[in-house]
């Protein structure tokens, strides 16, 4: 899929330092086009989570300037910030649901950013809302699990109701932090299958952080390789050869290395 070359995130000298010392990003420059299906690649350790949530402002800059759209993300506060994020869907390892709600009550959720707070907590959503959380199941191939309780869900069909959320959320940039990293290899293609999917179908942008670099190179239109906070590669899959992946991980990878069983070699950040 051609991207159109409209910059959705731009990332302008910046830096992030936690309370404890530790310089998690240093000095990156990036710019994001919509359409986008981009994987963050490196160990552990070297910032792809921090700059992740850096653009949803989870985890605040310390300097520099972050942009999304036309919104300068450091700056933004209470109702700004909220309708930031109701554009910007996560996805976490851990799929971050309610477990002992049904898998539409979960999809759902993906609505409360539109909606009257008081409704929700009662929750009381429009058949307008449940029509498009149905959708968005039926997307994804699990609207027949709509009344399930999500806890009694695979992994991959968890993830798949985490996905399905994203998009009933109606996002344009969907974040996704180490999507597949607990699930197994078969369910794994699965998954990265729907995020490709949505990605060519919507034109949603997808940035992803992947310790399956195999993966990242399958199904990423760019791959960006940090190494210590530090951007050291940004490109395409088809430019990332054995000397690149050598200036991100510090040394050539085995096969089993490259579809994430051993880069987890220092503390994430």
């Amino acid at each position: 899929m051609e991207t159109s070359k409209t910059v959705v995130i731009q990332f302008k000298n910046v830096n992030k330092t936690y309370p404890n010392g530790f310089q998690a990003l240093k000095n990156v420059n990036l710019e994001i086009y919509s359409g986008e299906f981009i994987a963050i690649i490196g160990l552990s350790g070297a910032g792809k989570s921090t700059l992740l949530r850096s653009i949803n402002k989870m985890h605040p800059i310390t300097s520099g300037e972050l942009f999304v759209g036309q919104s300068d993300v450091s700056k933004l506060q209470g109702k700004e910030l909220r309708l930031l994020r109701r554009n910007i869907g996560m996805v976490f390892q851990s799929f971050n649901l309610v477990k002992r709600s049904t898998v539409l009550a979960n999809v759902l959720n993906g609505r409360v950013a539109y909606n009257n707070k008081f409704l929700m907590f009662l929750g009381i959503f429009s058949q307008k809302d449940k029509i498009r959380a149905l959708e968005s199941l039926d997307d994804l191939g699990i609207l027949d699990k709509a009344y399930e309780r999500a806890d009694r869900l695979s992994g991959g069909q968890q993830q798949r109701v985490a996905l399905s959320r994203a998009l009933t959320q109606e996002s344009t940039i969907i974040l996704a932090d180490e999507p597949v990293a607990s699930l197994d290899p078969i369910t794994t293609i699965s998954v990265m299958d729907d995020f490709s999917k949505i990605n060519k179908k919507l034109g949603i942008t997808i940035i992803a952080n992947m310790h399956h670099v195999d993966l990242a190179l399958k199904y990423a239109t760019r791959i960006i390789g940090l190494k210590d906070g530090q951007v050291v590669y940004d490109g395409p899959c088809s430019n990332v050869t054995d000397e690149v992946i050598t200036s991100i991980y510090g040394r050539s990878l085995t096969s089993n290395e490259k579809l994430g069983e051993a880069v987890n070699e220092e503390t994430t950040s």
